[in-house]
């Protein structure tokens, strides 16, 4: 429920153009994850408590539903990872497309360019695609063919952040710009980033099955377990009801 009230949060409180940055609303998937967590988890509360076999099967398969998936997109993610890059591609150069369309937005892609040391989608001059940092001639913007402070290197002992280091970066080739900024798109950061850190993912994904794992497992055995007792009940039953018992 938290999840849900975030998300409709979220939903109230954004644009329609930064929504559209992005391939999938971020407010509307934590609606609905919310509100597919809230019911899942519902059923297998109650289906035990109550003993439930129809609940507690329906939360079994949802689990199992939710393991296969899970499982198709990471295999599917491996395999076609030429179009995953170019999906992530996409959705890159959208949000810079409405960089500063939205607040939210913008700082999500300045804490990305920070984090990973990177700049644009394949390069900083991915950033001439932004209205406001375009570098054609008819551009009025004093930002034109410039690119955010977060694409700086960082400054030692910097009190007062510079948010105009990238002024006029994109004029200048890679050697003079990687003096300023960082050059390399942040696709290949990324990448190189899920490389080196392989175990630490595998490990998450790891710590995400074993749980729904032991869930299905553990729903199965409670319905084995209430059909053991009624078929028990029913025998007794059957026998005090014989007059010969």
């Amino acid at each position: 429920m938290v999840m849900v009230g975030v998300g409709v949060y979220a939903r109230l409180m954004k644009h329609a153009a930064a929504l559209a940055s992005l391939a999938v609303d971020p407010a509307i998937l934590l609606i609905v994850v919310g509100i597919l967590m809230f019911l899942l988890t519902f059923c297998g509360c109650i289906g035990s408590l109550r003993e439930n076999i129809c609940l507690l099967q329906t939360f079994s398969l949802c689990l199992t539903i939710v393991f296969l998936l899970q499982l198709a997109a990471g295999v599917l993610g491996f395999v076609f990872s030429d179009k995953a890059r170019g999906k992530v591609n996409e959705i890159i150069n959208n949000a810079i497309v409405h960089y500063r369309d939205d607040l939210d937005l913008q700082n999500l892609i300045d804490f990305g360019q920070k984090k990973f040391s990177c700049c644009g989608g394949i390069s900083y001059k991915d950033w001439s695609q932004n209205m406001y940092f375009n570098c054609s001639e008819d551009n009025p913007s004093r930002e034109r063919c410039s690119v955010p402070y977060s694409c700086c290197l960082p400054t030692p002992n910097q009190a007062v952040i510079n948010t105009m280091c990238g002024q006029g970066m994109q004029a200048l080739d890679y050697l003079e710009a990687s003096k300023v900024i960082y050059t390399n798109g942040c696709i290949d950061r990324l990448v190189n980033w899920i490389h080196s850190n392989l175990f630490l993912l595998g490990g998450v994904a790891l710590g995400l099955a074993i749980p729904q794992l032991v869930g299905i497992l553990l729903s199965m055995i409670l319905v084995n377990q209430i059909k053991d007792q009624i078929k028990l009940q029913l025998y007794n039953q059957q026998h005090r009801a014989d007059p010969w018992y």
